[in-house]
């Protein structure tokens, strides 16, 4: 089986940081991802919002350094996450970061936005085999 997840996208709010009884470092965090598609004759956007859980030292990093706004790319596997509450059976979708690339602005600066001229995501400027750009 294949189960991995790249997504890009900003944060709608600051990274919660806590620790397992263990002392491990759990960050997490929500993600706004937009896509635009076309409709007819219509250019829509969808922006979906999507749970993050990233460990250990990377979480650490993620919860000093990024705030809400601050765009990443993150590299992991979905994962679903079931519980009961008050007799009813609930479950959520997240990602389980196996990596976040911190994302700056064009021409340096902030660590804050990957929005281009037209709020098109910019690709980070170093690239690998596994990101599709």
């Amino acid at each position: 089986m294949f189960n991995k997840i790249i997504l890009i996208g900003n944060l709608t709010k600051d990274p919660e940081l806590r620790y397992t009884p263990q002392g491990t470092p759990v960050a997490s965090f929500r993600l706004a991802v937009n896509s635009k598609y076309k409709q007819s004759d219509e250019v829509k956007q969808e922006t979906l919002f999507i749970d993050n859980v990233v460990f250990g030292k990377q979480a650490e990093s993620c919860s000093k350094y990024l705030n809400k706004g601050s765009s990443v790319l993150v590299e992991g596997r979905l994962q679903e996450r079931r519980w009961e509450s008050n007799g009813q059976q609930k479950s959520k979708f997240e990602v389980i970061a196996q990596s976040v690339r911190f994302l700056s602005r064009r021409g340096g600066g902030t660590q804050d936005s990957t929005l281009g001229a037209e709020g098109d995501v910019v690709p980070p400027e170093e690239t690998t085999d596994l990101e599709p750009f």
